[in-house]
């Protein structure tokens, strides 16, 4: 995911964003802007029975929405990918707790919630792709 400036180019002509070296830059920036975006969809849902809800999945979208901006920044850096994928991770297992255990986490009113399924598949493949880019990308 590592969005690296291009070297050889003097201050005045550099930009301030950039475009990732690798192509699974662009698979991270997609799951990150679909679990972005789907946390605040669900932001408008939860307010109804939860305001507090309503507020860690808007905080949640647009932490994933934050970082993508960032990726694509001259200021990204290595060890970011790490957080990507520590925050994606931990963002999966706090469904649990929340939704309760096992696969019914990903039910609601008895039907599958295809909200949770897809902003959880997303941050999976967040996570694949943050550490694969660790691994990949030197320093």
């Amino acid at each position: 995911m590592c969005a690296n400036p291009t070297t050889g180019t003097d201050s005045s002509t550099a930009s301030t964003f950039v475009r990732p070296s690798n192509p699974a830059g662009y698979v991270a920036i997609l799951a990150a802007l679909v679990t972005g975006v789907l946390h605040l969809v669900a932001a408008t849902n939860a307010i109804d029975f939860s305001e507090i809800l309503a507020i860690l999945f808007v905080l949640n979208g647009l932490g994933f929405l934050g970082g993508l901006i960032l990726y694509l920044t001259v200021y990204w850096r290595r060890w970011l990918f790490l957080v990507a994928a520590v925050y994606s991770i931990v963002t999966i297992l706090a469904l649990f707790p929340v939704q309760g255990w096992g696969l019914t986490a990903f039910y609601m009113d008895g039907s599958l919630n295809p909200l949770a399924v897809i902003t959880k598949a997303a941050e999976a493949v967040l996570a694949v792709c943050a550490l694969y880019l660790y691994a990949a990308i030197a320093d």
